[in-house]
């Protein structure tokens, strides 16, 4: 059976939470939203071409889709492994305390933050869910 249209749901409504937390204040969560919802849609991605994806990085595991897909995807999203360094880089520090020199990761992320997530994770879930129209 081929869940990827459960996958890509869910990487919508993590989008949502994304932009609840943000207007919440919770810009750390937002960011870490963001990170789950790229990663839940190239999961959806993955399966539709019949391919498993473990690990949580972005960029590897968008390298290692079928070259037409990728292509297709590079070509959707303007500078897409800039876009997915960034939200990489969120995996993290967006969470634990310890990540940081000091203070929790609520006192690291602000708007400014959150919404340059929320911009890169909505372009890059967009241009999926198309390639999966």
């Amino acid at each position: 059976m081929n869940r990827s249209a459960d996958w890509l749901h869910q990487a919508q409504a993590d989008l949502e939470l994304a932009a609840v937390s943000a207007s919440a204040g919770h810009h750390e969560w937002a960011c870490f939203a963001c990170h789950q919802a790229v990663e839940k849609a190239r999961k959806a991605l993955h399966l539709r071409h019949g391919q498993q994806v473990w690990g949580h990085g972005l960029g590897r595991s968008c390298r290692d889709l079928p070259p037409p897909v990728a292509v297709d995807l590079a070509a959707a999203v303007s500078d897409l492994e800039d876009r997915l360094r960034i939200l990489d880089a969120l995996y993290i520090p967006t969470r634990y305390p310890d990540s940081l020199p000091d203070g929790s990761p609520s006192d690291h992320f602000g708007r400014l933050q959150s919404d340059d997530a929320q911009n890169h994770a909505r372009s890059i879930v967009n241009a999926i869910a198309a390639a999966l129209a």
